[in-house]
C-alpha cells in the first residue's frame, strides 16, 4: 500500500516557512518521498500499518494550511500516469515490480 500526503501551507511570514520546513523534513524523515512539491508518498505494509503513520502524522500538523492523507494499493499506484515531466529520481531507481523490503 501507499500513502500519499498532499499539503498546502502558508508561506507568507517567516513563522510560516519555519513551519513549512519542519513538517517537510518531518515527511522525509519519516520515510516519505516527495512526488512533486507538496505530494510525498511512503510505502505501507498494511491497513494497520498506515493507520500508525496516519497517527504519527496527525501529531505534527502545522497549525495552519491544510495537510491531506490517500491510501492507495500497490495496483492503484502503478497505473498513476505522468501526462508531463518524467518520474522522480526515486521512480527511476525502484523499476516496476521490485519487491521493497522495509
Amino acid at each position: 500500500m501507499r500513502l500519499m500526503v498532499f499539503f498546502d501551507l502558508p508561506t507568507t511570514t517567516v513563522h510560516d516557512k519555519k513551519n513549512y520546513t519542519a513538517f517537510r523534513k518531518y515527511l522525509l524523515g519519516d520515510g516519505y518521498d516527495m512526488l512533486q512539491y507538496s505530494v510525498y508518498c511512503r510505502i505501507a505494509r498494511n491497513r494497520d500499518d498506515a493507520a500508525k503513520y496516519i497517527a504519527r502524522l496527525k501529531g505534527r500538523l502545522p497549525p495552519e494550511g491544510q495537510v491531506r492523507a490517500l491510501l492507495v494499493t500497490e495496483k492503484q499506484y502503478a497505473q498513476m500516469m505522468i501526462l508531463l515531466g518524467k518520474p522522480t529520481a526515486m521512480e527511476e531507481h525502484l523499476k516496476d515490480r521490485e519487491l521493497i523490503v522495509l
